[in-house]
């Protein structure tokens, strides 16, 4: 199998400027691509990978575009293969329609493809193209690299994300079954009755992110001083990410490493942030995320997720006597009494309890 490994790479001036220059003129190369796939649907044409290849190839003999042959001619092609996926995800209504990339975008990163192992970790240096040798800080061992790449975070940082083979050993566990019923006030509550709160890294953070950005609307803009301020910024929120990750990593590990059979419910995360009141909430916690590590470890390491259908009642069905009580509805009901066999129950630990029941039934069905 494959799996990407995040290191954090400390390229000297002279790389930096290679990487950022790569980052242009990927990013140039993609609209050009995307300016091409435009122009040519307005007028009833049909074009693909090849044709925009092909373009990039003439301007690669342009005296105007020789600054292309300086950066690697691979990520090059790799954006407009990035593209090309775009459209595929778009007309398969899987994503958006692609749009233009704009230098101030958070997220700046270039693939590259491992050829002739011209990629490679040689010591404390990993080994680029055109890069040559970059400090890098290994924090673990990897297997062959297919692929790397390169970020460039709003905080100045560099990161080299490498595409690299592994063989998943199956993971020991107690062949536990458990239900898992996410939450805002607790992450999630399972059907051991075990619940774990939800550490709202964003909301506790929410002062000091307030304060910063106040800072930053007060500084003139193309200032110095607001350029060092974005980046107190994103520190903020480069921090909130890292803190959320780490929980979101250890909590999917804990539950993988102990059960066998993991059933949650099959939520619709992207409908729900359409709720304003809850939109904020919803995305501190992160739901998808989690349940997308859950997902791809369990596909390492033999085990089983069972998503329960979204529209299943679980929070209003009791799990004793299976009645379905309508007045459960409210979320603000957060313990009720079943009026048929008179059990109380704890919304969260019930819906946890029911969505079990309802995976498994699904598992054997």
């Amino acid at each position: 199998m494959q799996k990407g490994i995040k290191f954090r790479i400390y390229p000297n001036r002279e790389q930096q400027n290679l990487i950022n220059q790569t980052l242009g003129c990927c990013r140039l190369i993609y609209n050009k691509g995307l300016a091409m796939r435009n122009e040519a649907y307005e007028n009833g044409n049909k074009i693909g990978y090849a044709q925009t290849s092909a373009m990039l190839t003439e301007l690669k003999k342009c005296e105007d575009f020789a600054f292309l042959k300086v950066v690697d001619s691979i990520a090059l092609q790799q954006s407009l293969r990035d593209l090309d996926r775009g459209f595929v995800n778009f007309f398969q209504k899987r994503a958006a329609h692609p749009i233009f990339k704009s230098k101030h975008n958070r997220h700046q990163s270039y693939r590259t493809i491992n050829q002739g192992d011209n990629i490679r970790i040689a010591g404390k240096y990993l080994k680029l193209p055109k890069l040559g040798y970059v400090k890098v800080r290994q924090s673990m061992e990897i297997g062959k690299i297919h692929n790397v790449t390169i970020e460039h975070t709003p905080t100045g940082k560099y990161f080299a994300v490498l595409n690299v083979e592994f063989e998943p050993q199956p993971m020991p566990n107690k062949g536990g079954m458990i239900g898992i019923d996410v939450g805002i006030k607790e992450f999630y509550s399972d059907s051991n009755g075990n619940v774990v709160a939800n550490p709202k890294y964003l909301e506790k953070s929410m002062r000091k992110l307030v304060r910063e950005q106040c800072k930053l609307s007060r500084k003139q803009k193309g200032s110095n001083n607001r350029n060092k301020q974005r980046v107190k910024v994103a520190l903020v929120h480069e921090k909130i990410t890292n803190q959320r990750n780490d929980f979101l990593q250890k909590q999917s590990t804990i539950l993988i490493r102990e059960n066998q059979t993991i059933c949650i419910e099959d939520l619709k995360v992207k409908n729900m942030m359409r709720n304003h009141k809850l939109a904020q909430h919803i995305g501190s916690a992160s739901w998808s995320k989690f349940f997308d590590m859950l997902a791809y470890k369990a596909v390492w390491y033999g085990n089983d997720v069972v998503k329960v259908p979204t529209m299943y009642p679980s929070s209003q069905t009791c799990s004793c006597c299976g009645y379905k009580n309508p007045l459960v509805k409210n979320l603000t009901v957060r313990i009720w009494e079943c009026p048929d066999c008179h059990t109380v129950h704890n919304r969260d630990s019930n819906a946890s309890i029911n969505i079990l029941n309802k995976g498994l039934q699904m598992q054997s069905a």
